[in-house]
Formats: structure tokens, C-alpha cells, sequence
């Protein structure tokens, strides 16, 4: 299980884009890999083709790339990278009581919204 979701707010700590920030846009929990927006950009080349209006599609496209998730650290509330950690919530639904798992910031021990 990755700490870190789809919508969170990154920082990328290692790598060419070094020091840049940005939401989660996919997690690869196989590969141990996320897309962050506007970070470790590369240029894909695709075929040049046409629409059924005669717009030309293809070409150079600019485009995020996988960054291994321990090269990221999420941002608290602060802002400031913080570890994750869990802790364990009895919530009552519905009449029953229930224990779920919040993540909670290590630093100050504050939950972590989306």
C-alpha cells in the first residue's frame, strides 16, 4: 500500500526536477511509480495524422514521465515534506462503530487531506 494518493500535493526531493512541486496524477503501485503534473517533463514523438475535420494530430508532444515514488515527499498542511504515518480512528456509522486508518503527518501528527 502506497502513502501517497492520487490528488496529493508532492514535492519531488531527487532527480532532474529537483525542488518542483505538483499533484499526483497516477500511481503505479506495481512499479512503485507516480505522475506528477509539470514534473520530468519529456518530449514523446507520435505519428502524424489527421482528423475527419483535416486537423493534423501527432508530432512532438511535451508529457509527464514516472518518478520513482521514494524520490517524492508528500506536503503537509505547512507545506513542508513531511513522513506519513497512520493512525487508527473509531468512527460510528450508521449505529456501528467502526475503526478506519487516517494518515497523519509524523512531524506535527496532523491529518492529511486531499
Amino acid at each position: 500500500m502506497a502513502k501517497i494518493k492520487k490528488g496529493d500535493l508532492v514535492k519531488v526531493i531527487a532527480g532532474r526536477s529537483k525542488g518542483q512541486t505538483g499533484r499526483v496524477l497516477k500511481v503505479d503501485l506495481e512499479k512503485n511509480r507516480v505522475i506528477v503534473e509539470h514534473a520530468q517533463m519529456v518530449t514523446k514523438h507520435t505519428k502524424v495524422g489527421r482528423t475527419d475535420r483535416g486537423a493534423a494530430t501527432g508530432g512532438k508532444e511535451t508529457v509527464e514521465a514516472p518518478i520513482h515514488i521514494s524520490n517524492v515527499a508528500l506536503l503537509g498542511p505547512d507545506k513542508k515534506p513531511v513522513r506519513v504515518g497512520y493512525r487508527e480512528v473509531e468512527v460510528e456509522r450508521n449505529g456501528r462503530k467502526k475503526i478506519m486508518r487516517e494518515r497523519i503527518g509524523r512531524r506535527a501528527g496532523e491529518e492529511i487531506e486531499l
